[in-house]
């Protein structure tokens, strides 16, 4: 008798963590991009706990089950992986992915159709702060960018693309930071060492801004801004 009334309260407590285990699950929703705006899809969005594992759609949007601390991971060829924390205050992630540099990762991620061809001509510059291109040695990050380029030059206290034509008044590029429009300021006051890639748009590239990216467009990624590894 008392084994019966044992085994009674095991599968009774055992229903009821599996229940609530399942009613702590989500269903999360998200998007992957690169340069901000450009689907990418067949990407692997991956829970790390339990490793179930989706791909991105054709425009980047993906739904998968996970607990409300889990951590996913997404990755596709030619990219940096990221890892996004997730919590309550999540609700639909954006999760922007990084080009790795060089041609071959570009044709990596056409090859593995996570980008299409005419996504590859958005960038004129996607420069990794890595052994090749050492932040650290500037002060700041505008000389940074004036010397990244021979078509970019600074001209009263703005930022100018060469060749790009001025529609709103002014011939400065459109400079944002981690998501966020930004002006010479905190261009300045961000350390180089704490920038982990930037990102040059220009002519049609920058069209996806509208009127802001007329005259170019620079993206700036912080190591605060991602979770790459």
């Amino acid at each position: 008798m008392k084994n019966y009334f044992f085994n009674s309260f095991l599968l009774i407590f055992l229903f009821s963590f599996i229940s609530i285990s399942y009613a702590q699950e989500r269903n999360l929703t998200g998007t992957v991009t690169t340069l901000e705006n450009i689907a990418v899809a067949k990407a692997e969005v991956k829970v790390l706990s339990s490793k179930v594992t989706v791909l991105t759609d054709s425009v980047g949007n993906f739904t998968i089950s996970c607990l409300p601390k889990d951590k996913i991971k997404v990755s596709a060829k030619g990219f940096y992986s990221q890892k996004v924390k997730i919590d309550k205050k999540i609700t639909k992630p954006i999760i922007n992915l990084i080009f790795k540099s060089g041609k071959k990762n570009i044709n990596a991620a056409l090859g593995f159709g996570h980008i299409n061809e005419k996504d590859k001509t958005y960038a004129i510059a996607n420069i990794i702060n890595n052994d090749k291109n050492d932040f650290s040695k500037y002060t700041n990050m505008r000389d940074f960018i004036v010397n990244s380029s021979p078509s970019i030059v600074t001209n009263g206290g703005e930022i100018i693309i060469r060749g790009e034509s001025s529609l709103n008044g002014s011939s400065a590029a459109l400079i944002i930071i981690d998501g966020i429009d930004a002006g010479m300021s905190q261009l300045l006051a961000l350390p180089p060492i704490n920038v982990r890639s930037v990102d040059i748009l220009k002519g049609g590239s920058a069209a996806i801004y509208g009127v802001r990216g007329a005259n170019g467009v620079i993206i700036i990624t912080t190591k605060r801004g991602g979770d790459n590894d």
